[in-house]
């Protein structure tokens, strides 16, 4: 696509005229009410103004005198078409009134043609502005404000390391082929050309390169142009050559047996004929060609080449952003003060990760050496600085004016929301259709799919970033696109949220946000001021104690008449004059507490969408609902329906019927879904003990609804005796669904066994099969055949005995006989299976790629049962031979219950009884799991070691946690691999641990180990060791033999009570410790010189002899630990406690549980500390003292509850104390 496309408002008028003003529209209700004169003016006016809008819709940045025009043109549009739409409505229903009410009708006509004459007159007369303004009609062409890019790299890449040694390593991985194409991806402005210009001229990379050459692309897409521009770059100069043909031999002839990187930069066009004619003369290139492109669209990419990879690259870290508005800015070479620091971080922080955007706002500050200066630009909005002045506008402005009218309107409606909101895809597109900015569907599309291929054209072109959740996948919106947003939206978009106490809402607005928590009493009266609102979305459940949203809903809702989308919280009762918004397209009522709705429901023609999604208390619905023929959603989810209203076939535009709950009546029974071809994505169907006559089911023609994805069947009465449980398999015959469905529930099916479509490999789509409360069954389906069954979830089957063949497959389908059983199957869960004792695991590969196995309260199965299970499943597993770590562990987490599960890093995790830890130790003996590198154990009973008395030869982490019994291998001449060891409250057998046996440890910790005596080594010296922790163990001595270790940086031995002294000449053994911790060993004094960081306390004579300890001249790092002292120290530090302590940075004190005072002055001659910290002193209440050092940077408290109190309200006796400090942090808040 060449041409930008067109405007905004163009669009906007092109929708009027086509749906009010077209022939056919005129013919049967315009024309005859507003008469051809008055219509032909409309027509012309809108035409005249039409022409204008392209040019207007440019010039409008940093000019207000046509955002003025504009935004009045806007108005007058919308004006118009309410009042059109108003008009071809109540014609449509006029016919359905009384002839008495036709006179009222005629007043009404009368009213709205003297407004359609206004809205004219409005819409002429801004068209003779065009002059005074000097708009023109101007071609839809680009008129780019960008300079096309070259090669070379301007001044420094900042925060791009991993993005290059991606790239390259992308790069370098396509050498085999013989043309590799490149996308990187990005927004405007994220660095996309620079990434590119420094490959570009990577040295190193390029040498493997016979030619190499850099073409902009930009928006206009010429093929022949484009083609000469490349040969023009390959041979250095000027290319006479004009027609297609001898191009493209030519560009063939330079490229040919040479391999060559070539540059397409800023490329736009998505036009597939075009490319495909471009590309042909570089598949003759030599194998490790490349084409790198740069683009804002993943789809343009995939244009380009068919087998294109995109890298997409990502914003800059904060801190590196601030590097380039650092550059820019001259800071702090010119700009150098602390003030303007503060502000121009804030200012980076808008920038959202935009290197473009910091590189704009710190050039405009460049020669900017005042604070007010600097706050303008904080304070100001992007979008109102002079183009001419920044890179970042006009970079991010051609991605929006790219788009088509309606995809336009649809970026502009995200403004409602505020920034960093999680969108919904599916929710914003039934708003989307609600406020009718959708083009018309073609080609039998639904609206709805319509509405998804805009969000997916929107996030192809990165106006929206993906976003997965653990709860849903959501999307984000870059912060300064929703700045644009913003600003196009004008004044006809309103989130309450963000207007200040003295701003108002507008007269103009059209679409109004409202968060109930904030509002106050007046808000009824400012939104009844706004006559034309079409969207209303309250949202929050906690309303506001000044407002009433009943009364304000009574009081709004009769003078929104144009309203199209609706949103209401905090209701008990929906007002009768919800009726009268004939315009209402989208109404939104979930998580209310209304108990019925209105019947003046009815009257709603043009209603879309209506969602109760959560109305605990609602049980019935308008016995007149069927007249609701425009209806495409409706969502009953967590409703308490006790059935659904009569002649529900009749709304056969539903797209989407979340649940129906089947009535005894022949008008709202199950046969109504009969008529319903059109229902898509997710059908509940509830109440089935509901259908008398087996025939009923048949009716609801489930097998012709060939759009459910999703379908749950629901009994839901508990009691499971049926007179006839051939009835009951019948039943479900015939509620067999089409086999395109993806994922099936079954719960409170009576019958005892399954009919045989449940587990047909015809089936081939379903990935989901969940089956709950089958109470009479006494067999599993026969599942096994499913070829993309990934989740099974099988629940409260007390009937079920034995699992046998059956599960697997179907004797009576002689294909099954020749497929593995559950090829896909990934989860498999088995929940109260009271009676449930034997499972026949098959022989074959059963469940080759279960990553989840979970038993729980299936008490009759016993161990030896689950040994064997586990360790078949687990000898199954398809990539058993890659398992690198495995977690051991009993059922804590879950009462009763047996869980195996494989994540994605290749780790397998086991927890459960005993018999279930002990088939994961099995499995290693049998060498299933030969490439463990990390094993860890925990709350394992038993007495039991590892196989052969050994560790695994890969293994290099091993962590053992609450294994008491567990014997810990004999260290004799065996040289394992570990590189790090933790034992934690395990191993009692356990008296010496020889480090010998240990060549590559860097790691050892030792915790809580009851019977521990010594660490020993009888060799030189142990190079690999760095950090060695040994806590709690109550019989540690000493380190037998002494400990060499050069590289140890870290030595933590605490609580430890039976130690008398570290190892003598700790300076040559650890010539490079830096960290010592010797809390809670009562018997060691003496350190060694050049520590950093020493921690001590746990015993008074720690506390109280810190003074006279040695070599603490290089700490910088103390900390000092109150927690196990015998005294009941109330004051800290103590006179003369604290010695001197010149190189002391940060001080860190924590666990004095009767400390009251802070001695302020014992700290003052620590002259280079900067950060304090005071953690869990639950009585620390005073200060005492003059004040805190004025060298602190950062003061820190937590845990300590009085002090914080009188910190956060600067208490007299606190404040003037830490006043002066920088940061002040209470509770874990920044107060300072």
């Amino acid at each position: 696509m060449d041409k930008v496309s067109d405007a905004f408002m163009s669009g906007l008028i092109t929708v009027l005229l086509e749906r009010f003003l077209s022939t056919e529209t005129y013919n049967l209700v315009v024309g005859k009410k507003l008469g051809p004169q008055l219509v032909r003016r409309l027509r012309t006016s809108l035409l005249a103004a039409e022409a204008l809008v392209a040019d207007a819709e440019q010039k409008q940045f940093g000019n207000k005198s046509v955002r003025k025009w504009l935004h009045e043109l806007r108005d007058a549009v919308y004006k118009a078409e309410d009042l059109l739409e108003h008009l071809c409505i109540k014609a449509a229903t006029q016919k359905q009134e009384r002839t008495f009410l036709l006179s009222i009708f005629n007043f009404e006509e009368r009213q709205m043609v003297s407004e359609i004459e206004e809205v004219v007159r409005t819409i002429e007369d801004l068209e003779k502005c065009k002059e005074s303004l000097g708009l023109e009609k101007i071609p839809t062409g680009s008129s780019s404000w960008r300079t096309p890019s070259s090669s070379l790299v301007r001044g420094n890449v900042h925060g791009r390391e991993d993005d290059k040694k991606a790239l390259i390593k992308m790069l370098n991985h396509n050498n085999e082929h013989l043309l590799s194409v490149i996308a990187i991806v990005g927004i405007g402005g994220v660095g996309k050309t620079t990434l590119a210009q420094w490959l570009y001229n990577e040295e190193e990379f390029m040498k493997g390169f016979d030619l190499k050459t850099w073409i902009c692309i930009s928006e206009k897409f010429n093929v022949v142009e484009t083609t000469r521009n490349v040969l023009k770059g390959i041979l250095g100069g000027t290319c006479s050559i004009d027609d297609f043909n001898s191009l493209q031999h030519a560009l063939k002839q330079q490229l040919s047996n040479k391999k060559f990187f070539i540059v397409l930069d800023d490329v736009w066009s998505d036009d597939g004929d075009r490319w495909s004619n471009f590309m042909t003369p570089f598949q003759y290139g030599k194998k490790g060609s490349i084409v790198l492109l740069t683009t804002r669209g993943e789809n343009v990419a995939l244009v380009v080449h068919q087998d294109c990879r995109p890298y997409f690259l990502r914003g800059l870290s904060e801190d590196y952003c601030w590097s380039v508005f650092a550059d820019n800015a001259s800071f702090p070479k010119s700009n150098g003060s602390a003030a303007l620091e503060e502000i121009g971080r804030q200012i980076v922080k808008k920038c959202d990760g935009l290197p473009l955007a910091a590189e704009t706002l710190g050039r405009l500050l460049r020669t900017k050496h005042d604070v007010k200066e600097w706050n303008k630009i904080l304070m100001s909005d992007i979008w109102v600085l002079p183009v001419e002045k920044s890179k970042i506008i006009p970079a991010l402005l051609i991605s929006y004016f790219h788009l088509p009218a309606h995809l336009k309107r649809c970026f502009v409606y995200c403004s409602l929301y505020p920034k960093d909101h999680n969108f919904k895809k599916d929710e914003l597109i039934l708003l989307w259709m609600g406020e009718d900015l959708l083009p018309p569907p073609k080609g039998g599309e639904t609206l709805e799919e319509v509405g998804s291929e805009c969000f997916d054209e929107l996030t192809s072109r990165l106006f929206f970033t993906h976003q997965p959740r653990d709860y849903g996948y959501y999307f984000l919106m870059h912060d300064l696109l929703h700045d644009l947003a913003i600003f196009l939206a004008g004044d006809f978009y309103c989130n309450l949220e963000e207007l200040s106490e003295e701003e108002q809402i507008r007269i103009q607005t059209r679409h109004l946000r409202v968060n109930l928590h904030d509002c106050s009493s007046k808000l009824p009266n400012s939104i009844s001021k706004v006559e034309s609102l079409r969207t209303l979305l309250l949202f929050r459940n906690l309303s506001s104690p000044n407002c009433n949203i009943e009364a304000a809903t009574c009081e709004i809702l009769p003078k929104c008449k144009y309203l199209r989308a609706l949103s209401l919280k905090n209701l008990d009762v929906l007002p009768n004059s919800i009726g009268e918004l004939i315009h209402l397209r989208y109404l939104d009522l979930s998580e209310t507490e209304i108990k019925t709705l209105p019947e003046s429901l009815r009257t709603l023609c043009c209603l879309q969408t209506l969602k109760l999604h959560g109305c605990s208390k609602l049980t019935v619905l308008p016995s007149g609902l069927h007249n609701l023929v425009s209806l495409h959603h409706l969502d009953i989810r967590g409703t308490s329906l006790e059935e659904m209203p009569k002649k529900m076939s009749k709304l056969n535009h539903l797209h989407m019927l979340s649940s129906f709950v089947v009535g005894k009546h022949e008008d709202n029974g199950i046969q109504e879904l009969g008529g319903l071809v059109n229902l898509h994505g997710l059908l509940e169907i509830r109440k089935l003990e509901n259908i008398v006559d087996v025939k009923e089911a048949k009716g609801a023609k489930m097998m012709d609804k060939k759009h459910l994805d999703r379908l749950w069947l629901e009994w839901s009465s508990n009691d499971s005796m049926v007179s006839s449980t051939q009835t009951e398999r019948d039943m479900l015959d015939n509620l067999q669904p089409h086999n395109g469905l993806k994922e099936l529930k079954i719960k409170g099916y009576k019958g005892t066994i399954f009919q045989e479509w449940l587990g047909h490999r015809s089936y081939n789509n379903m990935t989901s099969v969940y089956l709950e409360s089958c109470k009479n069954c006494c067999m599993l389906p026969s599942l096994g055949q499913l070829p993309s069954l990934k989740s099974l979830r099988i629940v409260d089957f007390p009937e079920l005995k034995s699992i046998g063949m059956e599960f697997y497959k179907n004797e009576g389908d002689h294909h099954s006989l020749h497929i593995a059983p559950f090829p896909a199957l990934e989860s498999l869960d088995f929940l109260y299976m009271p009676s449930w004792e034997l499972w026949h695991v098959s022989e074959s590969e059963t469940f080759p790629r279960l990553r989840r196995l979970g038993l729980i309260s299936c008490g009759m199965l016993k161990g030896e049962m689950l040994n064997q299970v586990f360790l078949r499943i687990v000898s199954s597993l398809a990539d058993v031979s890659k398992l690198c770590k495995l977690h051991i562990s009993d059922s804590y987490a879950y009462r009763d219950a047996d869980v195996m599960f494989l994540e994605e890093d290749n780790t397998l995790s086991i927890s459960g009884c005993d018999s279930v830890m002990e088939s994961a130790f099995t499995a290693m003996s049998m060498n299933h799991l030969s490439c463990l590198q990390e094993i860890e154990i925990s709350g394992y009973r038993c007495d039991v070691s590892f196989p052969g008395n050994c560790l695994p030869k890969s293994l290099q982490i091993l962590k053992i946690w609450r294994c008491r019994k567990l014997e810990f291998p004999q260290q004799q001449q065996l040289k394992h691999n570990l590189v790090e060891l933790t034992i934690d409250k395990s191993c009692d057998s356990l008296i010496s641990l020889s480090l010998d046996a240990f060549p590559n440890l860097k790691t050892l910790s030792l915790i809580e180990c009851s019977n521990l005596e010594s660490v020993s080594m009888s060799e030189p010296h142990h190079t690999a060791l760095q950090s060695l922790s040994i806590f709690g163990c109550p019989k540690f001595v000493s380190f037998s033999k002494g400990l060499v270790a050069p590289n140890l940086t870290h030595l933590h031995v605490e609580r430890c009570s039976k130690m008398e002294a570290l190892p003598s000449d700790l300076n040559r053994l650890l010539p490079n410790l830096q960290s010592l911790s010797i809390t809670g060993c009562p018997n060691i004094y003496s350190l060694p010189p050049n520590l950093k960081q020493l921690g001590v306390g746990g015993c008074d004579k720690q506390v109280r002899g810190l003074s006279s300890m040695a070599n603490l001249d290089t700490i910088t790092h103390l900390i000092i630990d109150g927690d196990g002292c015998e005294s009941r120290i109330k004051s800290f530090p103590e006179v003369g406690s604290l010695p001197h302590l010149p190189s002391l940075t940060t001080l860190e004190i924590s666990g004095f549980d009767h400390l009251e005072t802070l001695e302020c002055n014992e700290l003052l001659h620590l002259t280079s500390l900067q950060r304090l910290h005071i953690e869990s002193c639950h009585k620390l209440e005073n200060m005492a003292g003059e004040k805190l050092p004025s060298s602190l940077l950062k003061f820190k408290i937590f845990l300590c509850d009085l002090l914080e109190e009188k910190c956060k309200k600067k208490h007299q006796q606190i404040w003037p104390k830490i006043e002066h400090i920088a940061t002040i942090k209470v509770g874990g808040q920044k107060i300072v």
